[in-house]
Parts: C-alpha cells; sequence; structure tokens
C-alpha cells in the first residue's frame, strides 16, 4: 500500500507542494483524497530534496490542507492497451467517453514510451494514398514519415484533417491500417464534427480517437499525444498494423506547455516558449517511423496552426527542423474558393522521391510532378505581371501559362472535402491540364514519355 502524506504545504493554481516526502521520483503519478473521501489524481513536476511540486490533473478547489491525503504510486502515467482500442473515443487521459464499456487491458504501456533506435529504423518508402491530390500528387507522403501541416487561424485544417483520416489507405496487399486521431484543446464543436464525420464514413472502426477539449487541464493536454502515440506503438509493433496518426492542434499543445512552465517560474525562452521545446516536441515527433524485423509503422501527420501567419513563429519554425517537409495552407487560395488551399510551391516533402515511381505509383510520377510544378510557377509570375501591366503586356505563351495556373488551382489543387481521388486520377488529371501547354514547352517530361501520355486524356 502506498504510503500516504498529510503534509500538503501550500496550494497555488494547478500546483501543489507537499513536504517531507520519501524516495518519490519526476513524473511519477499521485492521488489526492479529499475530507469527503473525493480522490483527485496528480503527477511531480519537481522534486526538491524532500519536498515535491505536484502538478493537479482537476481543479484545486476544496482541497483542504490539513485534512488531504496524497498517495504517490510509484509509477508514471500508463494507458490500458489492447485490440479492442478500434472504434473507441477516449479523452486526453485514455478514458473512454464514448459511452461504451471499459477495455480490458492486455497491457498497460508507459506514456512516455522510449525513442527509436536510429541504427534500428527502416527508410521510408512506401507511398501512402491520402485521396488528395495536392498531396499525392506534387507533396506525397510515405509510411514512417512525419509531414506536418502548417495552417493558420480560420483556415480549414480540421475538415483537411478529417478527410486524410477518413481516406489514407496503404495500397497494395491488403495491410491491416488504422488511423490514431489525437485532438488537443479543440472546441465540443469541433470534436463533435470529427466523431460524427468517422462514424458516418464507416472510418471510426479503424480509428482510435483521443480527445482533450478546450476546457480540460493543460496537463492533460500535455498527456494527450504521449497517449496517442503510445496506442499507435501498441498497434503498430505489437499487432504489425499501419498507422497514420494524426494530431491537432500541436499549437495548443505548446501553449499548454508554456503554461505549465510559466506555473513553475522557468525561465522563458523565444515568445515565453520555454527552452526546452525543441527536445519535447521532437520527444513526440520521433516516435513515428519503420523498425527493423517489425511488419507495422507509425506515419505521423501534426497539424498546427501558425499564430499571426507566421511561418518563422517557434511552434512552426522548430516542427519544421525536426520534421522531413510541411504542408502549407494558404489565405489567399482560402478566399478564391479552393478547397483544400493547399499552397504546393512552398510545401514540400522531402521523402516524395522514394515513395514513387513504377511499382509504388506510375512510371510518369516523377516527371509530371516536376512539370507541373515548373509550370505553375510560371503561370503565377505572369498573373502577377498581368495584374501590375495588364494582359496587353503579356506574349501569347505567357498567357497560356496564366491560364494553366487558373486550371490548375480550379481542377487539380480544389477538389472539394467529399472526392476520394486515386493516384492514377491523380495523375490523369495532371495530364489533360498539361495539355493547356504546347508539347515543345514540356521539357521536364522525356519523349517516350510524352509519346505515350500527352494528349491521351
Amino acid at each position: 500500500m502506498p504510503k500516504e502524506y498529510r503534509t500538503i504545504q501550500e496550494v497555488a493554481g494547478p500546483l501543489m507542494m507537499v513536504s517531507d516526502v520519501e524516495n518519490i521520483k519526476y513524473d511519477e503519478l499521485g492521488e489526492i483524497e479529499l475530507p469527503s473521501g473525493e480522490t483527485r489524481r496528480c503527477k511531480v513536476l519537481e522534486v526538491d530534496g524532500n519536498n515535491a511540486l505536484v502538478q493537479l490533473f482537476e481543479s484545486a478547489s476544496g482541497i483542504n490542507l490539513a485534512d488531504s491525503k496524497v498517495r504517490f504510486l510509484g509509477r508514471s502515467m500508463q494507458l490500458p492497451v489492447s485490440p479492442d482500442m478500434l472504434s473507441r473515443v477516449f479523452d486526453g487521459l485514455g478514458n473512454p467517453i464514448d459511452d461504451g464499456p471499459s477495455l480490458i487491458p492486455e497491457k498497460r504501456l508507459d506514456i512516455n514510451g522510449t525513442p527509436m533506435n536510429p541504427a534500428a529504423r527502416n527508410y521510408p518508402q512506401e507511398f501512402i494514398q491520402t485521396g488528395v491530390s495536392a498531396i499525392d500528387g506534387l507533396n506525397t507522403l510515405v509510411r514512417g514519415q512525419k509531414l506536418p501541416i502548417f495552417s493558420a487561424s480560420g483556415l480549414p485544417h480540421a475538415q483537411l484533417a478529417a478527410q486524410i483520416a477518413r481516406q489514407a489507405t496503404v495500397r497494395g496487399k491488403n495491410e491491416q491500417f488504422a488511423v490514431v486521431f489525437a485532438a488537443m484543446g479543440i472546441t465540443f464543436e469541433e470534436s463533435n464534427y470529427f466523431i460524427e464525420s468517422f462514424k458516418e464514413t464507416g472510418a471510426i472502426d479503424r480509428t482510435v480517437m483521443f480527445v482533450n477539449l478546450a476546457n480540460d487541464p493543460a496537463i492533460e493536454r500535455i498527456a494527450t499525444p504521449r497517449m496517442a502515440l503510445t496506442a499507435a506503438e501498441y498497434l503498430a509493433f505489437d499487432l504489425g498494423m499501419h498507422v497514420l496518426v494524426i494530431m491537432t492542434d500541436i499549437t495548443n499543445y505548446a501553449d499548454a506547455l508554456r503554461e505549465v512552465s510559466a506555473a513553475r517560474k522557468e525561465v522563458p525562452g523565444r515568445r515565453g516558449y520555454p527552452g526546452y521545446m525543441y527536445t519535447d516536441l521532437a520527444t513526440l515527433y520521433e516516435r513515428a517511423g519503420r523498425l527493423r524485423g517489425k511488419d507495422g509503422s507509425i506515419t505521423l501527420i501534426p497539424i498546427l496552426t501558425m499564430p499571426e501567419d507566421d511561418k518563422t513563429h517557434p511552434i512552426p519554425d522548430l516542427t519544421g527542423y525536426i520534421t522531413e517537409g510541411q504542408i502549407i495552407l494558404s489565405r489567399e487560395l482560402y478566399r478564391k474558393g479552393v478547397i483544400p488551399p493547399i499552397d504546393v510551391l512552398p510545401s514540400l516533402s522531402r521523402l516524395k522521391d522514394k515513395g514513387i515511381g513504377p511499382e509504388r505509383t506510375r512510371k510518369d510520377h516523377a516527371a509530371t510532378m516536376n512539370q507541373l510544378f515548373a509550370a505553375y510557377a510560371r503561370g503565377k509570375d505572369a498573373r502577377e505581371l498581368m495584374v501590375i501591366l495588364g494582359e496587353a503586356a503579356l506574349t501569347e505563351m505567357d498567357k497560356k501559362y496564366a491560364e494553366f495556373a487558373e486550371a490548375f488551382e480550379k481542377e487539380y489543387v480544389s477538389q472539394g472535402y467529399d472526392v476520394n481521388r486515386t493516384i492514377e486520377e491523380t495523375l490523369d488529371i495532371g495530364w489533360k491540364l498539361l495539355e493547356i501547354l504546347p508539347r515543345s514547352e514540356l521539357k521536364r517530361i522525356k519523349d517516350d514519355m510524352l509519346d505515350e501520355f500527352y494528349g491521351k486524356q
């Protein structure tokens, strides 16, 4: 039986100081028993000699310093796991909130996990089809990759996240595929949107959801992504599934980190975020990947809203260092009605070359991707020139490129949230658009490929 302490010295907001403790470790879980018999959970944030600073998971109201007791449980936070997790909805601490029965766990896993040994990693290289042309065709996602979506306040990242979660598949050998969806600091309305969206399409059957609402405690928000990744590791490396983990919104997670850091009176770093935020984000992102000798894999799509649309803000900046590229949403495209408003030129998937080509997608994928990028970039320049100098100043070829850019946004990037395109459909749309330009302009595609595909759509 854990030892009980009646030595609570003070309670300040979500923090509580307990004195005269013995053999207590950082991150250990504890229980506070109130005089009424009610128990609340807490976690050790700091140990200084015989004093422990703990953070409460629930509110501090009603805690009587003299009559309340604290027990430390000798372990850090754990998640009970079993194959029955699929199709269930949990809160940020792993408790079921979908009116279903409690899980009968196969085992309990420490949510902090262990970092993946770089030497034991396999290189990410198999294609994952999201059904979204701007990702599949131009910024391809591969199995085991970390590919964040950089959004901004008011842009439809929630709809895009739900679309990817519903549509994503591993093509080919009937391999088991699951989605782990972690939502941090979202409103009840958004939470309801995700749950209903997955239920309507049946995607909930292969999904595990962890939902932390905006009114839940900050400490729970810090646990939520770790819960999700622990579930993903179990599904991937114990059950051999290919798991796509989608986390939204990392900005809310980082703000919770800042809140806890400020409560502990730590010295702040850039914009008030703790100096260890890079390390903390890396402990999350680096749990994705493929392991040698294991069938399963974890692919990670973290979604974050850039404060003030600023790419240099610490959250997108540090995320960009750790991950392999980024998908950027554009306010300008959103105003034009392009859905999803993915800005393909500054977006980047650093591993896309490994996941495309014969046997993975199609032999014309790499060439058409390069040609579409080049033509769209020139078309955008031509459009800007038209705005400044008028249409009369453009050459006939410039007008063709401007027409291509317009059609590319409307037909290729814009597809709505309910359209699920195969990679073949995406590539065929690309060829159809390239027919706007004369064949002599397609300098990035070899002649034999042009003979086979150009003008055939």
